[in-house]
């Protein structure tokens, strides 16, 4: 397409559209017309094969089933009833198959759109006039723990879909739901107490792996020695009655934790809002109370519990949610009834979202209905998703462990993926400089430790590997950096002032791998909404390595500097180029200039 008549062309469209929202309008009123219903949803999918065009309406089938009419007939109706303003924008309507309409969108229109696209830092993406507010909880380890590989999962995942929601524009609170609280702080306390006072004093300092270790010890000795076991349940009594130097002995725990939690979350670039069990606890007895007006409690050999239906074991015995133990005592189940109200009552969430590991789904499933039962979790104000996930295996396909058999620290693992990641760069670029090798490595290391997990269905297990995950080929992190490094490079080899060339010049698309990656530029949005509808990490990983090769095949097939499409070119890669690099940093992914 000439130069003039593209910039011609752009100037009568004054806002970037969306390609699903440009048909999913377009099917929704031919629909109207052509059958006189308002209640029909377009049922669009983008295509698989080029053959099939870009995209491709599902609708006919099963209108022709309940008009009994031939599909291939209704589906003529239907492309007859769109507006006239259609051939505009699509270069070819046809029906397939049985009664399948595909469309392929015209060069020029997809050139008007990608150029809107480039010069917006938002992508052509609206933001909300009322922003949600969402709550993504994640991470959420226990005090006086270290954190291990079951925890990378959570933390990752949960990032993730809140670095999403936030770059679409809602207001996001993360949560870090710290086990902060209960009956393992009194062995602790009491424990440490008795042997190392000098730490809960403050005068001598230490770390988690000590207290990990006194930790094992108080259990040893809670479950062995009765009259230890009564001084640490009455340190209980006096955390919870908020005795002043239990409290500040507690602080002392949560501080050490806290600083090891925060060398983690600093490697991972992940940011987070402790609200522990500890910040529930004043609400427990009167969430107790409500409930038990509400009648929805029931008393079981002294406990206090919520039965509900469809929830039974396959003897037909029914489960439980004990929200108050025989002993007058609260748990995991209590405070979680108390964060969900808070976080609907108090914080006035729109939409919660909880990520732990499988293995909780059934107590989230009881959670959400228990919660509605009592009236404080109405479903068409406040949405809220349980997001479970797999667990990490071995190469010998178990639970991953480490050499001598014990749990693998999270900080362990991460530090190694970056040491491999050096030895990997190292042997690729011996003259790096070693500033530059440890920065990169980092970043290397990390970016493939995420992406790993990240570029799978979070559901499934996945076998952990650093030799796969730092791979320069396949769907691997270091595949879709190397896809970015490569524009920067084309960049820096012609040397011209983009941001000077993005006034006077514009995209045209004429080569099929120009208009294949411009289109899949175009559906950025797309791979956002359906994570944030589906909470799958992977559909994004998905779109960039797609992407990735996308891109790999355009610059196979269409040099770029030299060429009378020079301009055009170079800003086709500018656009892809920052796509890829906002796509990587919504993973969490950090970007290199060269590498």
């Amino acid at each position: 397409m000439e130069r003039e008549s593209v910039l011609l062309h752009s100037l009568t469209i004054t806002i970037m559209q969306k390609l699903n929202d440009i048909l999913e309008n377009g099917i929704r009123e031919a629909l109207k017309i052509a059958f006189e219903r308002g209640d029909l949803q377009p049922e669009i999918t983008q295509s698989t094969q080029v053959q099939f065009g870009d995209y491709q309406c599902n609708n006919a089938l099963k209108l022709a089933k309940d008009l009994k009419a031939n599909p291939r007939q209704v589906a003529q109706k239907i492309i007859d009833a769109l507006t006239p303003e259609s051939s505009d924008v699509f270069s070819k309507i046809e029906i397939a198959g049985p009664g399948f309409i595909n469309f392929t969108f015209k060069p020029s229109f997809l050139a008007e759109q990608i150029n809107h696209m480039l010069l917006d830092p938002h992508f052509g993406m609206d933001y909300p006039k009322h922003p949600k507010r969402v709550i993504v909880e994640f991470s959420s380890p226990n005090t006086a723990k270290e954190l291990h590989v079951g925890h990378l999962r959570s933390t990752i995942i949960g990032d993730c879909l809140a670095r999403i929601f936030e770059f679409l524009g809602e207001t996001v609170i993360r949560l870090n739901h710290v086990g902060d609280w209960g009956t393992q702080f009194g062995m602790l306390i009491e424990y440490m107490r008795e042997n190392v006072p000098d730490i809960l004093t403050g005068d001598k300092k230490t770390d988690l792996p000590s207290l990990m270790q006194w930790y094992k010890n108080s259990k040893k000795q809670f479950d062995e020695d009765p009259e230890f076991k009564k001084r640490a349940q009455l340190q209980v009594v006096k955390l919870q009655g908020g005795d002043e130097a239990t409290l500040a002995a507690w602080k002392i725990i949560c501080d050490i934790s806290r600083k090891s939690y925060g060398e983690i979350y600093d490697l991972l670039d992940v940011k987070l809002t402790e609200r522990g069990e500890s910040f529930y606890n004043p609400y427990l007895p009167s969430v107790v109370e409500d409930l038990e007006k509400r009648g929805l409690v029931t008393l079981s050999e002294g406990a206090k519990c919520i039965y509900l239906e469809g929830f039974e074991g396959r003897d037909g015995t029914p489960f439980p949610i004990i929200i108050q133990k025989s002993d007058g005592g609260y748990n995991y189940d209590t405070t979680d009834m108390a964060a969900i109200c808070h976080r609907i009552e108090q914080e006035k969430a729109e939409r919660i979202i909880y990520v732990t590991d499988a293995g909780q789904s059934l107590h989230f499933q009881m959670l959400f209905k228990a919660a509605e039962k009592a009236g404080y979790l109405d479903p068409q104000k406040t949405r809220v998703d349980h997001v479970p996930f797999g667990v990490v295996l071995g190469p010998d396909g178990k639970k991953f462990k480490t050499r001598s058999g014990g749990t693998e620290k999270l900080i362990d693992l991460l530090y190694e993926a970056i040491k491999q990641a050096k030895t990997t760069l190292h042997e690729r670029l011996p003259d790096l400089p070693s500033q530059e090798l440890e920065k990169d490595a980092e970043i290397l290391g990390i970016n493939a430790v995420k992406y790993s997990d990240l570029s799978g269905h979070r559901i499934k297990d996945y076998v952990f590997s650093y030799e796969r995950m730092l791979k320069f080929e396949g769907n691997t992190a270091t595949f879709l950096l190397y896809a970015y490094v490569r524009i920067q490079s084309i960049k820096r080899k012609i040397g011209k002032d983009v941001p000077a060339l993005l006034k006077r010049a514009l995209i045209s698309l004429e080569h099929p791998s120009e208009i294949a990656l411009a289109l899949h530029v175009l559906q950025f949005s797309e791979a956002l909404r359906m994570v944030t509808e589906e909470l799958l990490p992977n559909r994004l990983a998905d779109y960039l390595y797609l992407l990735a090769e996308k891109f790999h095949a355009f610059f196979r097939d269409c040099h770029v500097e030299g060429t009378p499409e020079e301009d055009s070119r170079l800003l086709l890669c500018e656009v892809t180029g920052k796509v890829f690099k906002q796509g990587l940093e919504l993973l969490g992914l950090k970007t290199l200039d060269k590498m």
